[in-house]
């Protein structure tokens, strides 16, 4: 739900792919698990995170976000190397190291001049061909597919988070990860609340496209709708 709600903005304007329903045959799982993680985003994730940006200062706040994307560069910087994006690797290991060293263990971002990527395993496997697969909605974590659903489990070996051995403290940097990327969304979100339109379909098509996308680099192929020539 919360990467969904993410990519609203990037694809609010954008036709729905046409090919999303052939993509999406667990949909009536699909539904079901999308309501649930509705349930709880209402009653629990979304008054956390109005909690959370109300008492916290805006400069923690950044120093939260950037700590976490700090250590997502980590990911991005091990999917860049897959794809032979050396010259990206290279720009996305530098902000690990300087964020990490300088910049107080990625509290402060130094290399806000050097440019934020987003590449992931599941971003590999499409790089190589592998094509999406269903559709695929997982309790709490949203929107997926089945590759991308076998990125998140390859990208746990990498993950500085998931590797960390201390159960509680790996924990809390879940749940704090989660409380700021949800606290992110409250303004993004009034977009889907304005729109008179399926939940679920938008979710779905939004995610599928947005992930066309960033598999092709803001550059995907163009789709044939039943109506060209």
């Amino acid at each position: 739900m919360l990467l969904a709600s993410l990519l609203l903005t990037a694809c609010a304007t954008t036709k729905p792919s046409s090919d999303a329903q052939q993509k999406d045959p667990f949909e009536s799982f699909n539904r079901s698990v999308f309501k649930f993680n509705d349930t709880l985003d209402k009653a629990v994730l979304k008054p956390i995170a109005k909690g959370y940006s109300t008492v916290t200062p805006t400069p923690v706040k950044t120093m939260v976000s950037n700590f976490f994307s700090n250590l997502d560069d980590v990911v991005v910087t091990v999917n860049d190397i897959l794809q032979l994006k050396f010259k990206q690797a290279a720009s996305d290991g530098a902000r690990v190291i300087f964020n990490t060293t300088f910049g107080l263990f990625g509290l402060i971002n130094v290399t806000d001049r050097l440019e934020k990527h987003n590449e992931d395993f599941g971003q590999t496997l499409g790089y190589w061909g592998v094509p999406s697969g269903p559709y695929l909605v997982l309790p709490v974590l949203g929107p997926s597919s089945i590759r991308d659903s076998t990125g998140l489990y390859t990208d746990s070996y990498v993950s500085v988070i998931s590797n960390t051995r201390d159960v509680p403290a790996r924990n809390s940097a879940w749940a704090a990860e989660g409380v700021d990327a949800r606290a992110k969304l409250l303004e993004q979100e009034k977009v889907l609340d304005e729109a008179m339109i399926d939940r679920y379909s938008f979710f779905r098509d939004a995610y599928l496209m947005h992930r066309q996308s960033l598999v092709y680099d803001g550059n995907p192929p163009r789709q044939k709708f039943d109506d060209d020539e």
